[in-house]
């Protein structure tokens, strides 16, 4: 990845650029806004023609399927009809974006995924051989959660956050979020003094807090503290990640051409398997430990059962967990060795007590740090 893109302008150089669109800009009273996508398919062609492989993450079938099915205006307040909407939808979502894109003889190239293509390692690993293979041979890969199958339980549940998995899962530079608002303000944008913030070095609680809720359209699923959640994914990657007005006409160009936004650098880059255990957002339960666990894990240790004071969930070993300070401040999440049974019973044990809880030897940690990320 390229580690000095600290600027809108170094977006025209990206290796590999992610680009996210909102339902909000594509769709418009359930008409897809044509105008609008014909000037960002004149943006990702001249990306191309600087080099740039781009990959889209479109949001927008449930907008249009809605629309053509005659659902009510919040389509997403039902599941029954948002899974219906996204069949129909998908459909318009691809051929719009195929037909834009092969104005400019760029090959689109449909990719629906689901929350478990992105949380499993092995189909983690096959949909990042699939990008890389499209990528290769020329096409613009355009990706979309698999809503029609999707449960909220199973969900990404906002494009923002699949997007920045997506830019781990091929090897991106940068992840430019396209919104109905110019970035992170300090306070809402709508009020009188609303500052801009440009530049994020570490989402924080401060910045955290300067989120909103929820998208005030009730068509997408995302807004500004969805955004907030897919910028820490990114910056523990090593991806650089902007949010930018998509509002006007050629909002890429825009973006690069007056640095307006809100840009959010990295403040690490773990590896290929840590940055992907680190991206995964669906824990199966929580581990909560005491002050002096939580003080060793600090200095990269693993974590020992005799350090926990409470599991929740019902898990398996190899199981996403999260972990918890003693004041249930979250502190990372891993992969733990022991189920939830196993945990409890081994709760503040020392390892050579162990064994006979067990009844077989014990395993090195109850969540080993290579097998662990601090969040």
């Amino acid at each position: 990845m390229v580690a000095d893109l600290t600027g809108f302008a170094d977006f025209a150089r990206a290796r590999r650029l992610i680009v996210k669109v909102g339902s909000a800009l594509l769709v418009n009273e359930g008409k897809p806004n044509r105008d609008f996508l014909a000037s960002l398919a004149d943006d990702l062609a001249a990306a191309r023609g600087r080099g740039t492989q781009i990959v889209v993450v479109s949001s927008g079938a449930i907008a249009l399927g809605a629309a053509r099915l005659a659902l009510n205006a919040r389509p997403r307040a039902n599941l029954a009809d948002a899974q219906a909407a996204a069949s129909i939808g998908q459909v318009a979502l691809a051929q719009l974006w195929a037909q834009a894109l092969g104005e400019h003889d760029l090959i689109a190239a449909q990719m629906l995924v689901t929350l478990g293509d992105l949380e499993d390692r092995r189909r983690y690993l096959n949909a990042a051989a699939t990008l890389e293979r499209l990528l290769e041979a020329g096409a613009v890969p355009v990706v979309n959660e698999n809503d029609s199958v999707a449960t909220e339980e199973i969900r990404f549940g906002d494009n923002d956050r699949l997007a920045v998995r997506v830019a781990q899962a091929c090897g991106a530079d940068a992840v430019l979020l396209l919104s109905d608002v110019a970035g992170l303000y300090d306070r809402n944008p709508a009020e009188e003094g609303a500052r801009l913030i440009e530049r994020v070095e570490g989402v924080t609680q401060r910045i955290a807090a300067m989120a909103g809720g929820a998208s005030p359209s009730g068509i997408g699923s995302g807004g500004m503290a969805a955004k907030l959640k897919a910028a820490k994914i990114a910056e523990r990657a090593g991806i650089v990640l902007g949010i930018a007005d998509g509002t006007q006409s050629a909002p890429l160009s825009r973006a690069i051409d007056s640095g307006r936004g809100t840009l959010f650098l990295p403040v690490r880059s773990d590896n290929a398997r840590k940055a992907w255990l680190g991206g995964r957002i669906a824990p199966e339960g929580a581990l909560h430990i005491d002050a002096g666990c939580a003080a060793a894990l600090g200095d990269g240790a693993s974590l020992l059962a005799a350090g926990l004071t409470r599991i929740e969930g019902e898990f398996q070993r190899g199981a996403l967990v999260s972990l918890h300070g003693p004041d249930g401040e979250r502190l990372g999440q891993g992969l733990v060795e022991y189920s939830a049974a196993e945990c409890r019973a081994l709760r503040g044990s020392k390892q050579d007590e162990q064994p006979e809880i067990l009844g077989y030897a014990p395993r090195a940690a109850v969540v080993h740090r290579d097998h662990m990320v601090r969040i």
